[in-house]
C-alpha cells in the first residue's frame, strides 16, 4: 500500500517562498504520474499542480501558473512544490497525489493522498 507524506508547510508572509515535499514508500512511485491539491477554509479541494511519471509534463492551474512548479525525483521517491509569490489567496491545506495512470490532467482522480500539509500566507 502506497504511503504519502506530505510536509513543508507553514507560515509565511504574502511574496515570501515555500517548498512542499511528499514522500512515498510501500508502493511504485517512478511509474505514475503525480499531483499536488489544496483546500482552503470553507472550500472544496482543488486541483494545483500534476507532473507525469517521468517528469517531462507539467500541468498547473492557471491560478497557480509562473508562480509553482512541481518537480520529481523518482530516485528518493519525493515530488516537489515550489512556491514563489505566495499570496493569501493560496492559503490551504496541500495534499499531494499519486494516480494511477503515466500522465494526469485537471480531471483525473488521484488513487493516493497524503494527509496534507498547511500553509499559510499573511498579508
Amino acid at each position: 500500500q502506497l504511503q504519502l507524506v506530505d510536509s513543508g508547510g507553514g507560515l509565511v508572509q504574502a511574496g515570501d517562498s515555500l517548498r512542499l515535499s511528499c514522500a512515498a514508500s510501500g508502493g511504485t512511485f517512478s511509474s505514475y504520474a503525480m499531483g499536488w491539491f489544496r483546500q482552503a477554509p470553507g472550500k472544496e479541494r482543488e486541483f494545483v499542480a500534476t507532473i507525469s511519471w517521468s517528469g517531462g509534463t507539467t500541468l498547473y492551474a492557471d491560478s497557480v501558473k509562473g508562480r509553482f512548479t512541481i518537480s520529481r525525483d523518482n530516485a528518493k521517491n519525493t515530488v516537489y512544490l515550489q512556491m514563489i509569490s505566495l499570496r493569501p489567496e493560496d492559503t490551504a491545506v496541500y495534499y499531494c497525489a499519486q494516480y494511477g495512470t503515466k500522465v494526469a490532467n485537471i480531471w483525473s482522480k488521484a488513487d493516493y493522498w497524503g494527509k496534507g500539509t498547511l500553509v499559510t500566507v499573511s498579508s
